[in-house]
């Protein structure tokens, strides 16, 4: 009989903690703990958060009945990290010292990794993180832009990419190290990414923006045109920012981010929520046909993911535009919580080696960049 691990996922939001319990791959709970606006007050920034995070995670422990003593392992998404490999790390002095340093910029995700050390520490159990935010596995061909200096760099939905590309070739008895994929995230973030032999080589960049519009974010814009819109003066580029970022897409034209909204807008005979609609669709497909182009049409299939996959006619007009490049398998959702399980349990069952953090990011434009300007 294979041995029973008992599992605690930790993933934590800009307003909220989930966490599920899982007997190896058996989900026997999950819970998403809300944080008001009013709790989150009293915290200048996110890592002022810990030990409000910890306890809150603790405590609905507690109200179920499970002590942290019983459990085999904590997990955690991770992120605040220098540019490492995807993996499964384990969650050492420095990788939480970094996490707290917030080392690739401010995020939630960041709190994950310490919230599982402090309770690794306690138990005298392991920690880990899975693919975090902060893996980097681009080839050097696409990082270059038409400004020398200027580099694209890795920002893509990791965890949750990395875990529908094992998933399908689990399901076809493919080894996700010897194929080539593209994987759509089609969330209110999109990333769409071509993972070559088991590395994601090239993507847009969710965070500091590229590719197609979104429900939330403005997606690929000529750049005159952005000139045109800033203003000077720090104020007017941060409003700016968070126009492009943040409250850009369908929040934007709409109002709403919520895609079921502007569908029933379509339903009602808005011809130009549906005109918005197909460009965002058009713009994916556009997009994932790059990624095809960048693995020279060498790959087994497209995978339509997110919370966008759960809309037929997307992954319908999506399928029409892609349909003769590759398979299209739909996988509707997230599994991000089930991913850290997976990637802990892999480690935990000897399948895949665990990976250690070092500190040293994979790759720096000075190390990997002929003729880089020096730091000014």
């Amino acid at each position: 009989m294979k041995k029973v691990y008992r599992i605690l996922a930790i993933n934590p939001g800009s307003t909220s903690t989930k966490i599920a319990l899982f007997e190896n791959e058996t989900e026997l709970f999950r819970e998403k703990l809300s944080h008001s606006s009013k709790e989150l007050a009293p915290f200048p920034d996110v890592q002022s958060q810990i030990a409000f995070r910890t306890e809150i995670v603790g405590c609905e422990l507690a109200r179920r009945g499970i002590s942290p003593s019983e459990l085999d392992v904590f997990v955690g998404r991770g992120g605040g990290l220098l540019p490492l490999e995807g993996g499964v790390y384990r969650v050492t002095e420095l990788l939480a010292e970094h996490a707290s340093r917030g080392m690739s910029g401010e995020h939630p995700a960041q709190l994950a990794a310490q919230i599982c050390k402090m309770f690794a520490n306690e138990y005298s159990k392991p920690a880990f993180v899975v693919n975090p935010p902060d893996v980097d596995e681009f080839e050097d061909i696409s990082r270059i832009t038409g400004l020398r200096g200027v580099y694209r760099e890795s920002h893509i939905h990791a965890l949750n990419q990395k875990e529908v590309a094992l998933r399908f070739c689990a399901a076809r008895g493919l080894d996700y190290g010897a194929v080539n994929l593209i994987v759509c995230h089609l969330g209110g973030g999109i990333s769409i990414t071509a993972h070559k032999n088991g590395r994601m080589t090239d993507s847009n960049d969710i965070i500091r923006g590229s590719g197609p519009m979104t429900p939330t974010r403005a997606g690929d814009l000529h750049y005159m045109a952005v000139l045109e819109l800033a203003e000077d003066g720090p104020a007017s580029k941060k409003l700016l920012a968070e126009r492009l970022s943040r409250r850009g897409g369908l929040i934007d034209h709409f109002g709403t981010s919520d895609a079921r909204e502007v569908r029933k807008l379509i339903e009602g005979g808005d011809k130009y929520a549906a005109l918005v609609y197909d460009a965002m669709i058009y713009q994916c497909a556009k997009h994932a046909g790059a990624m095809a182009a960048a693995l020279k049409g060498e790959l087994r299939a497209i995978i339509l993911t997110g919370g966008l996959a759960h809309d037929e006619y997307f992954t319908r007009k999506m399928s029409e535009y892609l349909g003769w490049i590759a398979e299209i398998a739909v996988m509707p959702g997230e599994f991000e919580l089930e991913a850290l399980a997976a990637g802990a349990l892999r480690v935990l069952r000897g399948t895949e080696p665990e990976k250690e953090y070092t500190g040293v990011p994979v790759w720096t434009a000075r190390d990997h960049m002929p003729g880089t300007p020096p730091p000014q």
